[in-house]
Order: C-alpha cells, then structure tokens, then sequence
C-alpha cells in the first residue's frame, strides 16, 4: 500500500511519492493526475502541477491519512442522509450517495476554454428553440431535419407560438463534457429537460473542500454561491410577479425519484418551497399551491419533471405526478417554468451532427467547443457513412425515453461481438430514424482514492450553465463529475458509478461571494413566512400521530413483556385489559388462545419479526413514509434518526453489541457473537434502544423545528393521538376494575409514563383518587387527560381559518381542558362497583380524537373544489 512508502524511504518528497504509488492508466487515455514520462530526455512520469501543489500541502503525514479522510467523508454522507435511488436495485431502496475522496481539477487556461464554449452553446440552444417554437426558418432551410423535431415526444405542438417570458426557453442547461486523449474538451451530451446534479455537486463540495481545507485556499478554486444566487436572482427577474418576491416552488416527482434528496437540498438551499403536482392547482389560467391558508398564487416553477408527465391534460394522460392545465397557464403568461416545457428534444444526440451548420445559421459563429461527431442514420448519407464504424463507435437511441420506440441502451461497438453488431445492423437499416451513431471517446482517467491506493477511473464531467435573464449566461465554475467503476468505461450511477468534486483552479480573483440575500427592509420581514402546502401539512400530523402511536406501543409491550415474566400472579383482569390494548395497537392478532404462553411467545414473535407489516415495524415505515414526503422540512438528524429508528431496532434483536447509533450497551448487556433473538429479554432489551431513539426524535420535534403552522398540526397531531390512547388505557384497565387487581395500579402508571412523578407526589401510597387525580385531573403532568386537552385547546385556535369557518370551531369536538369532571366524580362508583365517570369520559375522548383528526383532515387536507376558495392572490 502506498503507505508503506513512507517507512522505506521518508527522504522523498510526498508528490513524488504520490506518482509512483498511483496504478497506470488506460493506454490511450489522458491521464488526469501525471505528464506522461519522456524517455528521451530522460524524464519519468510526474505529477502535473495542480496535483503536485495538492500533495505538497497535503504532507507526508496528510498522506497516510487518506483512508481516515475518505471514512469521514463516508460517514458525513451517512448522517446528512444523502441518497441516490437506483431504480435497477430489486431492493428499491435508497443508496448512500457515493462520492470519492479525491477532487477533479481543472485549471484556469481549461476552464477559461469550457466556459466560453458552454456559454456560446447555451446561447445558441435558446436561439434554436426560439425558431423551433417559432418561424421554423431551420426546418424550411434544411438545417434540421423535421424528423428530429416532430418525431420527437420532447417536442411540443401545444407550445408552438409561446414565447416564454424573457424570451428565454432555457434557464439551466447542463453539458456532460470529458477530455480526449489529446486533452481537448468534447461536449458529449446535453440536458434541457430537467437537469439534475444542482444539488449533489453542492453537496460535494461541502464534504470535500472540509477534508482538504489548505488545499481548497492554495490552489484557489472559485466557490459556488454566486451561482445559485444569479439563479435565484433570474427566477425573480423573469417571474410575471404581483408581490415581491415572488412565490417560486421547485417541482418534485416525489420521493420514489433517484435524485429526490438532491430536490429537498436544493429546494432548502435556495429557500424555494418544495412541490409535488398535486400540491398544486390551476385557476382562471393562473398557476396556485395548496396551503394551509388556502390557494396561494405561484409566480415560478422549478421542475424536476420530464415534459409529458407535466400535465395530464394536454401530454401524457395516465401521468399523477403533473398539474393539469399548467401548459394553459404558461401560455397566458402567468408563469414561468424553468426550464420552459418541449425543450426536450435538443437531448437527442442527432441533434450534434447538426449544431456547427445552425451555430453559423443564428449565430454566425463557428463552435468553441466541439461535439463529438455524430451521424443520424434518418439520413442516407449519414447511415452509409456510420454502418462501418460500428465496431469502433457508440450506438445510442435517437429518441431516448420515446414511449413508440423500443428500449434502446448506449452500446460501446468494441465491446460487442461480431453477431450482435450484425444484428444491430440489421436493426438500424430496418428502422434507421431511431439510432444515432456518435464516435467513441476515450475518457480521460481521472486518480481517485480506494482501499489506500490511487486508482485512475474514467471521468465525465456535467457542467451547468445558468440564464441570467437578459440574454447572457453564467457557467457555473465547477461541475458534477462522475466516474466510472474499475471495470467499466461507460460512466453511469445507474451503474455502479462514484463522483468527485470538481475543482475550478484561478490564477485570479477567488469569487467569495455568500448565499446571504441582500439586506431586508423591515416590511420584508414583517411579511415574511414559509408556506406550508396541505401536503406537508397533512404528513406533519400524521408523523406526528406515528410517533406517538410508536411510543405507546413501545410502552405497551415492553409493560406487557415484564408483567407476564414477573413475579405476581396474572390476574385474569389484566391479561384480559393488555391482551385487548395489543390486539388495538397490531400488536399481536385478534384472535389467540387463552393462554398466557401462547401470548407471550406471539407478541415476542410478532415483535421481533423483520416483516415491515407486522407489529409496530409498519408504524415505524409510516412515520419514515410521512417523513420522506416533507424532508425539506427536516434537518438532517432529524431524518437520520427517523430512518434509523427501524434499522437500529432489528439490529439489536440479532447482534447484542450493535453500534449503530453510537450508544454503549446498557449495563449487564454482553457483546455477544451474531445469533437470533427470541426471547423476551431480547425484544425488551431492542424496545429499551427504540425507547431512546423516539425519545431523540421526540426531542427534535420539540427542540428543532420552526414553530409554524406545520409544526403547529404536528403537534396537534400528537395530542390528538395521545387522546385516543389514553382513552384506551383508562377503558381497558377500569372496566373489568383490572386496576384494583395485583400489579394493575403499578402497570397503569407505567403505561401513562408517570410513575415517577407519582411516587414524588403520593411516596408509597397506591390510592386511586391519587392515581386519578394525577392521570385525568393534573394539568401539569403532561401525560393526563387536562394537560393533553390544554394543549390541544392551545394550539388549534391558532390554525388558520377554512372555507368551514374558523379554527376556533374545532374546539367544540373537544371535553373541556379540565375535562368537565371532578375528582369526586371520578372516584364514585356505580351499583356494579365500576367507574362509571372514569368509563363516560375515555369514551368521549375516544369519540373526540377520532372526530377531531376527521375534521382536521377535511379542512385542511383535501383540496375539493366546493371547499377552496382563494384566500391570497
């Protein structure tokens, strides 16, 4: 390993030591990290010189802590939560992003080449889709076939005339470049629709720039922020707004996409508010989010949305992730979509081969930076000339992501055999419009750090160019580089690729420019508020609800657990009241013997089951659910321990010394080898750690969120749960009277969480006015019935008003905040010696926590057009 270099040989200076402890790369590559050697002049392989400055301020001792770095990175990636979906993953679950510990770099005299090639072609793409949705001067020349616009689903007939606001069409347009083996910069690709790595290559750079602090200063690269600024400063110059600023929201397809996380980032990062399609909702032709306070006017839409999806109405029908009739709205000029819609058929990479003819057409300029070439075999000419460089160059679909054209996969021609390219042939001569034959550039190898060695990957790098709304743009000075496996050339996260974070070096003036916004006027802040959409809002009250649902349920069996393996006798009574709770909570089934073994082994096996829908594992996903659906909302530890809170869970019912959430064992818990766990102590030593996780989540809850209207119906949602499970708790243990038996007083408390607070007030008295008085009648035990009405009555007035009147309303589904009863009421028992009182008030709360989550649920969560009326233009 190249650790080892240095107890052989200190005396070397830590560059060289890094040239010679990196594996070769591919012949015929550009090597990223050295100058090739000079037999001639008798000179070996060397760092080039940006590298040679990163590994002289890194230091021999910098060195040897590579592997110790790339840990960190791994676990900062871990704890921000930071995914990517694979959609190819038959687990369909969420990958840690992957990203590399080593930077790409890339030096002034490059950049200087890259960015004004990218600018020219932004610029030239905008004046393309301009004729395209207008005069189609470039159709009726013969400069651009027509097949390559009207056969296309990115093309949209729908929009042809619309002139988008500004007259620009493309407001982020993102080019995937690489360097040949000369080191020339190709543009390979490019995205138009809804380019996505915004959010990632931020991401990396916070996780990089931290390992490698000196050398991020030294080598002065440029930062990012006045980027994302200029694309927010656009956004607002181009937005038809009636307020400033104006309402902008960033459209998600959801969290089943493979780049939400990035979505959530951005959309926090930028302080946009984070949209899914039916968050929203059109109106007299203009464009409107769902809230809590009613229909809100939205100015701008940032997609991250393919065209047809975006609007049932007019596109793709069976599509529930777009908003019917926005296509109506941009065309009445009511808002601005970014990018502008039909935008993506300039994603085929026929459209390359055309590029050099149309830039001398519109521009009257030759490319600054080239396309790799590309033959259409829709053309005779170009088919007859690209059939025989099969074998030696890149076959891609024509029509990528065409619901009328077959799946088609890039498909490198060396390395495919010989039946197979005959049979491609066969294929593109029978359908020759849908393949577009491009040259095959050998990417540059890129040194990347793995296992303690310096392995050169192929590297591939998305550049982002950003309108600034008067006709220029603004090249984002870095980039979303990502590389390939070991054992691939095709770079793809789909396929197992990593990334790096891109280094734009400056022989000038380093950009410090922060994303702090231009200093506010004091109506700016008076105004100032986040709006909460009826979706966010309806998955706060429910990931409200799950939580607490969870730590009852956590209670309830790890009570049940201990009082069945305890040293009393089990009165009947009490196995009839836990018995009845567990089969409420699906805990265990409804229907079990009469045994208490039977039970017992049920309810361990149940519990320590791995099945998501069996026991409160699938209250755990529902709260992971409704937290995925507003992770914009959340910090990152908030998300972590809410993710985690499952996975930790399981993990200590079959490894007793797991880890995972950096607590120590408990006392007297031994770290054993792996092996399966089934025993009860088992199960109450996982509830013991889920206990303290919820405790954590709780306490984020609590602590850490913006005390808004969504936190509000969080917490609304909580009490109203806690409502319900009380009611449960006193109806369960007063009607058989199981609270009078051995060990019943004792369980009630320690199901309502109070037994510590009882034996301050009342030592060594077990007397049931005192049980009652604290669990119904005490306001200031925040587990009894007044205390939970208290903060229910607190906080729902404060809701704001619906169509169905004011908040102020719902109050009347409630009891009292002192509950209407007295304590003497309370203790005076019936003919039958049962508690009637007791027994009369959990049925109302019963009745209330049902009724009040239904009608919370009405107002504000369902959108019905006989419901909403516009409360905010």
């Amino acid at each position: 390993m190249p650790q080892l270099l240095f107890q052989t040989d200190p005396s070397r200076d830590v560059a060289s030591l890094a040239a010679h402890a990196a594996l070769p790369h591919r012949p015929g590559h550009y090597d990223e990290l050295r100058v090739p050697a000079d037999a001639e002049n008798g000179v070996g392989a060397m760092l080039r010189p940006s590298w040679a400055r990163f590994f002289e301020l890194l230091g021999t001792e910098g060195f040897g802590e590579l592997d110790h770095r790339a840990d960190n990175v791994a676990r900062q990636i871990r704890e921000n939560g930071t995914t990517y979906n694979v959609y190819a993953d038959a687990n369909g679950r969420s990958r840690p992003w992957s990203l590399n510990l080593l930077p790409f770099i890339i030096d002034d005299a490059d950049w200087r080449v890259i960015e004004h090639g990218l600018s020219q072609r932004a610029r030239l793409l905008n004046r393309l889709l301009a004729d395209i949705y207008g005069p189609q001067t470039l159709l009726e020349e013969g400069l651009l076939p027509p097949a390559l616009v009207h056969g296309h689903p990115g093309y949209l007939r729908p929009l042809r005339g619309h002139l988008p606001p500004g007259g620009i069409y493309l407001h982020i347009a993102a080019f995937d470049v690489a360097r040949a083996h000369d080191g020339g910069w190709w543009v390979v690709s490019q995205r138009t629709q809804a380019p996505s790595g915004l959010g990632y290559l931020l991401e990396n750079r916070l996780s990089i720039s931290g390992q490698f602090p000196d050398a991020f200063k030294e080598l002065r690269v440029q930062h990012l922020a006045a980027s994302y600024r200029g694309l927010v400063d656009m956004l607002h110059r181009l937005s038809p707004a009636d307020r400033t600023p104006p309402r902008i929201v960033l459209l998600t397809p959801g969290p089943y996409n493979e780049t939400y996380f990035e979505q959530t980032y951005l959309a926090r990062y930028l302080g946009l508010t984070l949209a899914e399609g039916n968050d929203l909702t059109v109106r007299d032709d203009q464009l409107f989010l769902k809230t809590l306070h009613g229909l809100e006017r939205v100015h701008a839409v940032v997609r991250r949305l393919d065209d047809d999806f975006c609007d049932p109405l007019e596109l793709r029908s069976d599509s529930a992730l777009g908003v019917p009739g926005l296509l109506q709205v941009m065309r009445a000029g009511n808002v601005l979509v970014a990018n502008s819609l039909g935008t993506g058929f300039l994603e085929s990479p026929a459209i390359n081969g055309f590029l050099p003819a149309i830039g001398r057409r519109l521009l009257g300029e030759e490319p600054l930076l080239p396309s790799l070439p590309s033959w259409w075999c829709g053309e005779t000419a170009a088919r007859e000339q690209a059939l025989p460089l099969l074998g030696r160059s890149v076959i891609k679909a024509t029509y990528p992501g065409s619901r009328q054209r077959a799946a088609f996969e890039p498909l490198i021609g060396s390395d495919t055999g010989a039946a197979e390219l005959a049979a491609l042939r066969a294929r593109i001569e029978a359908d020759p419009d849908a393949f577009t034959v491009q040259d095959y550039l050998p990417l540059s190898q890129a040194p990347t750090w793995t296992a303690g060695h310096i392995v050169p990957r192929a590297a591939m790098v998305r550049v982002f160019a950003i309108a600034d709304g008067e006709g220029g743009w603004r090249i984002l000075p870095g980039g979303l580089t990502r590389i390939a496996s070991r054992q691939q050339q095709v770079v793809s996260m789909q396929r197992g690729g990593s990334s790096l974070d891109t280094w734009v070096t400056t022989s000038g003036t380093v950009d410090l420019f922060s994303m702090l916004p231009a200093r506010m006027h004091p109506e700016d802040i008076a105004h100032a508020r986040r709006p909460v959409s009826s979706r966010a809002a309806e998955n706060l009250f429910w990931m409200g609800r799950y939580a607490e649902r969870i730590e009852c349920d956590v209670r309830l069996a790890a009570q049940t657990l201990t009082w069945i393996n305890g040293d009393l006798d089990n009165p009947e009574p009490i196995f009839d009241a836990l018995a009845g709770l567990c089969v409420r909570g699906g805990l265990v089934p409804a229907a079990l013997p009469r045994s208490l073994r039977v039970f017992e082994h049920t309810l361990v096996a149940e519990l320590a089951s791995e099945d998501p829908q069996r026991g409160f594992s699938r209250n755990l996903a529902a709260m992971s659910h409704a937290a995925g659906q507003i992770r914009d909302r959340l910090s990152p530890e908030h998300w972590n321990l809410i993710v985690k809170a499952g996975e930790r869970y399981r993990s200590r019912l079959t490894e007793e010394d797991a880890p995972a959430d950096g607590l120590e064992p408990e006392a007297g818990e031994s770290k054993a080898p792996l092996r399966p766990q089934r025993t009860a102590s088992d199960v109450l030593r996982g509830l013991r750690r889920l206990s303290r996780q919820l405790s954590a989540i709780t306490g984020a809850q609590s602590d850490h969120m913006t005390r808004d209207d969504g936190w509000r119906l969080l917490t609304i949602g909580r009490h109203t749960e806690r409502l319900g499970a009380m009611a449960s708790l006193l109806k369960a243990m007063f009607v058989q009277n199981a609270v009078l038996r051995e060990g019943g007083f004792s369980l009630l408390l320690n199901l309502y969480d109070s037994t510590i607070t009882y034996r301050a007030y009342y030592q060594g008295r077990h007397e049931i006015p005192a049980l009652l008085n604290l669990l119904v009648l005490d306001p200031a035990n925040p587990r009894s019935a007044a205390c939970t009405l208290g903060r229910l009555h607190d906080h729902l007035p404060r809701l704001p008003a619906s169509a169905a009147g004011p908040a102020e309303d719902l109050l009347g589904l409630l009891p009292p905040p002192d509950t209407g009863c007295s304590l003497a009421a309370l203790c005076q028992r019936g003919d039958d010696g049962r508690y009637d009182t007791v027994l009369t008030l959990a049925h109302q709360m019963e009745t209330a926590s049902g009724a009040l989550s239904d009608e919370i649920s009405r107002r504000y969560f369902s959108h019905s057009a006989e419901a909403l009326q516009s409360l905010s233009a």
